[in-house]
């Protein structure tokens, strides 16, 4: 869906190009603000004006003609309302009312600190309960090898690859899709991939990712004057696509008896990350530049599943659930 630039009032435009050129957002984000952002102003205008509070269609209602000094009047309480509203009516949970959230306080941060347009910032206040982060699901180190050691296509090489990647870099679905050849130094073992909001990071290639890449571009082949750019490519010769790769993966989950299990592409990531955690003395920092995330914060997940494997460990131990049996009181009162 794209953003309907005629449904919007003016200062709701001028905050989506702030967001995406200044702010640098990546579109996706700029595609969720805009369509958590535009419901809120329509739920304002169903609560606060009289002419819309009988509609049984929140979508119909218009916001091109709807003034800036309305929101000018929003209290703290409104936006609790609003936020009570998407749980009860269209079933939002932690994460959807979080990105919710993130949407208003970027909002009414533009409108009244950068544009001054309006008088208060009730975000300002705005709290919500911090979603439970669920422990990542991830492939044991058997069953990575099991994975890699089972891929069977039409497309060996290159299928192969991509899963040795994935498992070994951490790699995003679209950073692996969007990957060049220019991308690929092979004498510093390193590619460039290009991550959210379009920033560039560096991730080097260990023994088994090289191999599998030479392996792969040996068969990799072009038509006569081809200008395709892209390293993985589609049996029409073409830069793959991201169903595709996710195609692959699922087919060797399945070949691999791993499927059913809640496994997909972007677990292999998890799986990456949690491995190089286990198995390679890295710290949470360095986990950080290597996956690309924006802070440690979304890093500590793995430092917390590490944690847990610990607890699992202890909790396993034969002596768990011993008691010392009582003794009993032979001597009489």
């Amino acid at each position: 869906m794209q953003i309907d630039r005629k449904e919007c009032p003016d200062f709701f435009l001028d905050y989506i190009l702030y967001i995406t050129v200044t702010k640098s957002l990546s579109s996706r984000t700029v595609q969720e603000y805009y369509l958590d952002i535009r419901l809120f102003l329509k739920y304002l205008r169903m609560m606060k004006e009289p002419q819309f509070q009988d509609v049984n269609d929140l979508q119909s209602i218009p916001i091109r003609d709807l003034s800036i000094a309305l929101l000018d009047q929003v209290c703290l309480q409104d936006l609790y309302n609003y936020l009570y509203y998407v749980t009860e009516e269209r079933e939002n949970h932690d994460r959807a009312r979080g990105r919710k959230v993130s949407a208003l306080r970027s909002f009414f941060g533009y409108l009244c600190h950068h544009q001054n347009s309006i008088s208060q910032d009730p975000t300002k206040r705005l709290e919500l309960p911090s979603p439970k982060k669920a422990l990542p699901r991830y492939l044991t180190l058997e069953q990575s090898q099991q994975l890699l050691q089972a891929v069977d296509s039409a497309y060996p090489e290159r299928d192969y690859c991509i899963l040795t990647l994935f498992l070994n870099c951490g790699i995003r679905l679209s950073e692996l899709v969007g990957l060049n050849m220019t991308d690929i130094d092979f004498k510093e073992t390193k590619m460039r991939v290009l991550g959210k909001g379009d920033k560039e990071r560096m991730v080097y290639l260990n023994d088994a990712c090289i191999a599998a890449l030479q392996a792969y571009l040996q068969v990799r082949e072009l038509p006569e004057g081809s200008t395709e750019k892209a390293v993985f490519l589609s049996k029409r010769h073409t830069r793959i696509s991201k169903r595709r790769v996710q195609q692959i993966v699922e087919n060797s989950l399945a070949q691999a008896y791993l499927d059913g299990q809640g496994y997909s592409t972007h677990k292999l990531r998890h799986t990456a990350a949690t491995l190089m955690y286990q198995y390679g003395d890295v710290d949470a920092l360095t986990l950080k530049e290597v996956l690309g995330h924006a802070s440690t914060s979304t890093t500590e997940i793995y430092t917390h599943l590490s944690n847990q494997i610990l607890k699992t460990a202890t909790d396993s131990s034969p002596l768990a659930h011993f008691e010392k049996s009582k003794k009993k009181d032979e001597t009489k009162s």
